[in-house]
């Protein structure tokens, strides 16, 4: 049985109607979501990152809060219990990702345009953080949102050696060398990874081949592709497309990108477009070509994911509490809306652990 896990907003400072975060059942024949649990009395777990042996989950815990949580999975039903958290040496923690051995957690903090790591033990607990870094560099040129550093997202690299950090701050994507043994990161000296002035780099995702990143620019709904040299580090900006529709003029920020598992096709959501740009994949570079849009049947899609089946891409817009369900066409990459499949309060972000 495949679970979903669904982080929510919580608090009133950012509209939080979410009580926590909720687990599902999920029927990827049908699109729909099934209510397991909902885990109350979390603080904004408004992302979430599983642990590669599925047997833990990890959360942000924004606003207030400001911390990491762990959580145990039963591996019976799905179901989550609260573990241990640990206090962020940084404000506004809003992304995390898990190293692939499992040893380690890598956390971006938006407020605090900061990275930090902390070290996992072998029962999924949370170590104090061993190693924190506070960006620096030249702001953007947007006032309101380029006013510091902001860490965005921190992406590990298949391989696990390296740490990527979108900064919308900075209009940069920071490269760190990672030590998931000692739980320290290294920033790599190496000229690429800028996005233009004012893009706002949010979050990014790998190709299947490692070779090619991806990155979702906020402000100005872009998709930068870059090449990326898996031995040293280096990023080389390769390419950059609009995520919108060319007659678009309304007002828009761009939240989420994913590439399919087979690497053929992209989507990148649109929070006022209200849509999921649809992007070919050239097999040879990595280059994009734009195919269309789907409306996310919603408000303000902040997040989505494809369930481990990949015949199922869900949506979850965080204005309008819906979690929306599209048949996903792996031949052209279009996506066909099953409808509504779940309600919930300000949902930030779904992720998904497949059978063991």
């Amino acid at each position: 049985m495949t679970i979903a896990y669904v982080g929510t907003y919580t608090e009133v400072d950012r509209g939080g109607r979410g009580e926590g975060i909720a687990v599902f059942a999920v029927d990827a024949g049908a699109g729909a979501l099934r209510h397991i649990q909902t885990l109350s009395g979390v603080p904004n777990p408004h992302f979430l990152a599983l642990h590669p042996n599925r047997r833990f989950l990890y959360s942000t815990n924004g606003g207030d809060a400001s911390a990491v949580t762990a959580y145990a999975i039963d591996r019976t039903d799905g179901t989550l219990s609260q573990i241990s958290r640990q206090e962020s040496p940084g404000p506004g923690p809003t992304h995390l990702a898990v190293d692939p051995t499992g040893r380690c957690v890598v956390v971006a903090n938006y407020a605090g345009g900061s990275v930090a790591v902390y070290r996992l033990t072998d029962d999924g607990t949370l170590s104090p953080h061993s190693d924190f870094v506070l960006h620096a560099g030249p702001l953007g040129p947007n006032p309101r949102r380029q006013d510091h550093a902001h860490a965005h997202m921190a992406g590990i690299h298949p391989t696990g050696r390296f740490v990527l950090v979108c900064d919308l701050g900075l209009d940069r994507t920071f490269v760190y060398r990672l030590d998931a043994v000692r739980g320290t990161v290294r920033l790599v000296d190496q000229p690429g990874g800028r996005s233009h002035p004012g893009a706002g780099p949010r979050h990014l995702t790998f190709h299947p081949n490692g070779q090619v990143v991806y990155v979702i620019n906020e402000l100005d709904a872009t998709v930068t592709v870059f090449e990326f040299n898996d031995a040293t580090g280096e990023l080389t900006s390769r390419q950059t497309l609009s995520a919108l529709p060319a007659n678009f003029l309304g007002e828009n920020i761009a939240a989420e990108v994913v590439v399919t598992r087979d690497g053929r096709f992209l989507y990148a959501s649109n929070r006022g477009h209200d849509s999921l740009a649809i992007f070919s994949i050239d097999p040879s570079n990595g280059h994009l070509a734009a195919i269309g849009h789907a409306s996310t049947g919603g408000r303000a899609p902040r997040h989505f994911d494809i369930e481990p089946s990949g015949q199922v891409l869900f949506a979850a817009n965080q204005d309008s509490d819906s979690i929306v369900a599209f048949r996903v066409d792996r031949g052209t990459g279009g996506l066909t809306s099953l409808g509504h499949a779940a309600t919930i309060g300000t949902p930030s972000c779904i992720v998904f652990a497949a059978p063991t």
